[in-house]
């Protein structure tokens, strides 16, 4: 069978962790991330890039949960079609249960998965917008933005490098002025995902 991804950049560390060493997968494409600020956006791109493989491949990995604008997406595109389940990419990877329940040991709580890590406080000032605005004082702006926030819970998904996650977790933390908590979630969304992306296509031989 012919697969393909086309998928957030921030979850890619997890995906390419699933898929790296899977012949199935012949196309690969990780969006910019922080897309879902823009959702019209978001939507145009995904179905642009998962129609343009229409007829190349059987059946497409669509890397992102609903993320505000992809509601339906699997059944609005033109190539048989799978997408990750839950609200956003930290849904994705908590499930919803533990998701619900880390907003409610703490409700100030920023999320921050390996891919985030590795955005970085660049990553936020983009999912902010902040980096259309050189000549605003980032401290000022991250203060209001933050000043709600208590935690920065990094999100260790057992895909390995963790120390390297980490710590650039703890930098963003730093930064942000905000205690650093870690916890521990696997990739079984996204398994589960891959698994049925490989049925459906199956079904369609």
């Amino acid at each position: 069978m012919k697969l393909a991804i086309v998928a957030c950049d921030v979850l890619k560390p997890e995906i390419e962790f699933l898929t790296k060493d899977d012949p199935d997968f012949v196309h690969r494409e990780y969006l910019e991330f922080a897309l879902h600020e823009y959702g019209d956006v978001l939507k145009a791109k995904v179905l642009e890039a998962v129609n343009a493989l229409e007829g190349k491949v059987d059946a497409v990995l669509i890397g992102y949960a609903v993320c505000q604008a992809l509601e339906g997406i699997t059944k609005m595109v033109k190539v048989p079609a799978v997408s990750l389940p839950g609200a956003d990419c930290i849904d994705a990877l908590l499930t919803t249960p533990e998701y619900v329940r880390e907003k409610e040991i703490c409700a100030g709580t920023w999320f921050v998965s390996p891919g985030w890590a590795e955005a970085g406080v660049a990553g936020l000032m983009k999912e902010f917008h902040m980096d259309e605005c050189p000549d605003i004082d980032m401290d000022i702006v991250m203060g209001m933005l933050f000043g709600s926030y208590e935690r920065c819970l990094f999100i260790d998904t057992g895909i390995g490098m963790t120390d390297y996650y980490r710590e650039k977790s703890e930098k963003v933390a730093e930064e942000l002025g905000l205690r650093h908590d870690c916890r521990t979630c696997n990739v079984n969304a996204i398994r589960d995902a891959i698994a049925k992306l490989k049925d459906l296509a199956r079904s369609l031989e």
